[in-house]
């Protein structure tokens, strides 16, 4: 007998429950960190600082269901905007789907284990610097690399 294709591979985003959509974050930590914009370039850079709102070692919000009120910068991505935010990572399933590309193989849904991200080096470090921590005119001197 033939199991049923997965729920990712067969609605589109606009038609997942919430809780399919929820399942969808593999839990990298990428979107909470803080980025920064070369006014000239356009180009993205990646730092080793977090929303303030992040925790590390969970590498999740520490208040999601009141982010957006907590954090007005913060984005919550929808399936109508997940392929639209160019500053999200290629890696997050968000945005894979939604430019019709699968889940990665170490995503948990498709691995069956959450340690995967972090075994496939897709999760983020457990030591960043909340932007608690950072004056923002210092966030320059915490670049770590592009963002792809």
């Amino acid at each position: 007998m033939t199991e049923p294709s997965p729920f990712w591979k067969t609605k589109p985003l606009e038609a997942m429950s919430e809780a399919e959509w929820e399942s969808l974050c593999d839990g990298c930590g990428k979107c909470c960190m803080v980025l920064l914009e070369d006014e000239d370039t356009g180009e993205l850079y990646e730092t080793s600082v977090s929303c303030r709102l992040f925790d590390p070692e969970a590498r999740r919000c520490s208040a999601y269901a009141d982010r957006l009120r907590l954090v007005p910068g913060c984005v919550q991505v929808t399936p109508k905007n997940a392929g639209t935010l160019s500053w999200m990572p290629r890696s997050c399933a968000y945005r894979r789907l939604a430019e019709g590309r699968d889940l990665a193989d170490w995503h948990p849904l498709v691995s069956g284990r959450p340690e995967s991200v972090e075994e496939a080096g897709e999760a983020v470090s457990k030591d960043l610097r909340s932007e608690a921590r950072v004056k923002a005119s210092k966030l320059w001197r915490y670049v770590t690399r592009e963002r792809d």
